[in-house]
């Protein structure tokens, strides 16, 4: 299993630089694990790529489609009062946004504050170099 930040999934949904990349490493690294929100937040970025002229509104559909089918196979890690305490600390540690934090603070939750060697797939620097500083072994662009 490895921990799967939206960053990483968005491509697999709809094509980007890391479709490629996240394909073989959804592959390679077996089955997903999300934070809760990870839906919001990739239908967020559907729909900027819309805006942004960067997707067609058929692409979007499909690309909505796509997240739907992937969400029928992964765990997600639910909101809880352990995970929002350990995300508050995170944007202080490691100059996380919000999202950010909560992302991260999943996957500390997901393995139990043991991240040595647990993989951590994520296309964003921010959010990739905290989680590589947290222990994790990360796997992006």
């Amino acid at each position: 299993m490895a921990f799967w930040d939206a960053s990483a999934i968005v491509p697999l949904c709809c094509s980007q630089a890391g479709t490629t990349r996240g394909h073989r490493l959804l592959d390679d690294l077996g089955p997903m694990v999300v934070w809760w929100g990870t839906p919001v937040e990739a239908r967020s970025a559907f729909a900027r790529l819309v805006r942004g002229k960067h997707l067609t509104n058929q692409a979007h559909g499909r690309a909505a489609e796509l997240l739907d089918r992937l969400r029928e196979t992964w765990d997600e890690i639910l909101p809880s009062e352990q995970l929002r305490r350990r995300a508050e600390a995170l944007p202080d540690d490691y100059g996380l946004r919000a999202a950010d934090a909560f992302q991260l603070g999943a996957g500390l939750t997901w393995c139990r504050e043991r991240p040595a060697g647990r993989p951590f797939v994520c296309f964003d620097r921010r959010l990739a170099a905290a989680a590589d500083t947290a222990g994790f072994s990360v796997h992006g662009l």
